[in-house]
């Protein structure tokens, strides 16, 4: 990068910390510290649950995603303006109504401290290493592509992160959350713009697409049921209206934002803006990615974007001119493929009637030859990779977004689509650990110590902020990558999210069902969904369903079966 592009990064970053440290020190009521007084607007509570889910991952990875596999990870988001509805009507009144601190507080006054208790657990163990993966995942491919130390570009971002969430609470996370969302949205729309103008001439936006459709990119729909495929219109509207349920509905780092509202209204509406705001969004992420994958039919793309990977074998006498006669053969196809590309622009440029289909099938039959030789090219080079260096990690999607901000983009926007990167690493893991530090103090600290003042527990608040980001930046250094960084943070996600909803949907909905029945319920809930991740190929949005359900129908069963044992039990939380 450039002094100019460090310049931008620098300016950014300390601004927004120092801004938000500045608005909001001095926090010492716990009503101020963790929930700002409850004086969010809805505008503030949109933004702010909008970049407490858009961590960095999602600027780095989805782009690689679309890239990859095209646009129909889309789907993902499909239930999630549903569960906006559902949790706005739902769960909004109740959380006010009791004026509670945490969500896991509802559960001890439905059912009992326990149930509360192991609630809060799972949200613990859930997000502390969600949060440690967030902070991993954009220091890996930022230490990766700029040459950082992996350690000193975690404790950067962790270090910022932790500085202002401990000084300001919920309102220093909430009031930098609305300026990294401006950086973001800037960041990125620039990006996209940039994107379309760097494509050759005569091939505008409306070519792009074209020709991303005709490679398979634009497949935003799939209405095929297979349960064992993650994206498709089923999983979308079904798990991922349940996943959406959990995460905005009872995972505190996202209750946090709305519990902070003036009012119902006004959390009802932040709650709905992101259920319009989002899936947008997504598209447009997504898309971007898509149009990466056309840039690099017209622009030789590198033979891995995982630049450093490739250094090193490139540098092994052994490894190294295999590696040179790949790239060779690479430049070969590229010509014929970039040719292809070229003559499908022509012909879709021609007036519709027999002699253009004709010439459409001819030219889609030279571009799937070329597709195929150059798939299969990659995946030599990707095997090539991993028997040089085995510690490597070969897949290069998350490294393909950042690689063409480097190579491509002017001085000083490079260090804005890197603040970009940071701004969102550390929006979504400030609320992470924001929320973490009020769990451990609300749910677990305060209840066997009530006598103590509220200055008191604020400074407990700071201490365990301070502990959970020394955790997270202690996961993040010594984390092993789990595939695609988008995906595996919504793995991580679907393993507790189901359980942990199940508990609050019999809370809402089956009032017969007493706080010993769902406890035992959801420690087995809890147990068969390790097992099927384990030991099957069902795709982990269905986990979100499964562990609903289950915690729902055996704590039906366990009710009946002990009924009065159970009520006693309940009676005397």
């Amino acid at each position: 990068m450039s002094h100019l592009d460090w310049l931008v990064l620098a300016g950014t970053l300390l601004f927004i910390v120092g801004y938000g440290t500045w608005r909001t020190r001095g926090s010492r009521d716990l009503d101020a510290y963790l929930l700002g007084n409850r004086q969010a607007r809805w505008w503030g509570i949109g933004l702010s649950i909008i970049a407490t889910q858009a961590s960095a991952i999602t600027f780095l990875s989805t782009p690689g995603q679309a890239y990859d596999d095209g646009m129909r990870f889309i789907q993902f988001y499909f239930g999630l303006p549903l569960a906006m509805v559902l949790i706005a009507a739902v769960a909004v009144p109740i959380y006010h109504r009791l004026r509670v601190f945490t969500a896991y507080e509802y559960l001890e006054t439905r059912f009992d401290r326990r149930t509360r208790t192991l609630a809060s657990v799972l949200f613990l163990v859930q997000r502390g290493l969600s949060n440690g993966l967030s902070l991993y995942a954009p220091a890996l491919v930022l230490s990766a592509i700029l040459g950082w130390n992996i350690n000193l570009t975690v404790w950067l971002i962790g270090g910022l992160m932790i500085s202002y969430t401990v000084a300001g609470g919920t309102r220093a996370v909430a009031v930098t959350q609305q300026w990294q969302v401006a950086v973001i949205f800037v960041g990125m729309v620039t990006a996209g713009y940039l994107l379309v103008h760097y494509l050759p001439a005569g091939i505008g936006f409306r070519e792009a697409i074209q020709v991303a459709g005709y490679h398979g990119k634009m497949n935003l729909v799939d209405f095929h049921f297979d349960p064992q495929d993650r994206y498709n219109v089923w999983t979308g509207l079904t798990g991922g209206l349940f996943l959406a349920l959990s995460y905005f509905g009872t995972d505190q780092s996202q209750v946090q934002r709305y519990l902070s509202g003036q009012s119902v209204t006004e959390s009802r509406l932040g709650l709905l803006m992101n259920g319009l705001v989002k899936v947008p969004m997504q598209f447009g992420i997504l898309l971007i990615g898509v149009l990466l994958f056309v840039f690099y039919q017209f622009n030789q793309p590198p033979l891995t974007f995982n630049r450093p990977a490739y250094q090193r074998v490139a540098r092994s006498a052994e490894f190294g001119p295999r590696l040179r006669a790949l790239e060779q053969q690479q430049t070969t196809l590229f010509e014929a493929q970039r040719a292809a590309n070229a003559e499908l622009v022509e012909v879709l440029r021609q007036p519709a009637g027999a002699a253009r289909a004709e010439l459409l099938a001819a030219a889609q039959t030279r571009l799937q030859t070329t597709q195929a030789a150059t798939r299969g090219l990659h995946a030599e080079a990707l095997t090539l990779l991993r028997q040089a260096s085995p510690a490597t990690e070969a897949k290069d999607t998350d490294y393909v977004f950042l690689s063409f901000v480097l190579r491509y983009l002017p001085s000083g926007l490079v260090g804005l689509l890197v603040a970009v990167v940071l701004s969102a690493a550390m929006s979504s893991a400030a609320a992470g650990l924001n929320a973490l530090a009020s769990t451990t103090v609300i749910d677990l600290y305060k209840p066997g110590r009530p006598e103590h003042s509220g200055l008191h527990y604020v400074r407990v608040s700071r201490f365990s902020a301070i502990a959970w980001g020394l955790l997270g930046i202690g996961f993040a250094t010594f984390a092993a990558r789990l595939e695609n960084l988008i995906q595996a943070v919504n793995i991580l996600g679907s393993l507790f999210y189901g359980t942990i909803l199940g508990i609050f949907v019999v809370a809402f909905f089956q009032k017969s069902i007493g706080g010993r029945a769902v406890y035992r319920a959801a420690i087995l809930t809890q147990a068969i969904i390790f097992a099927l991740f384990a030991f099957t190929s069902i795709a982990y949005l269905w986990y979100n369903i499964i562990g609903c359900f289950l915690v729902m129908a055996l704590g039906w069963l366990l009710q009946r079966a002990a009924p009065e044992a159970d009520s006693a039990a309940s009676a005397g939380a």
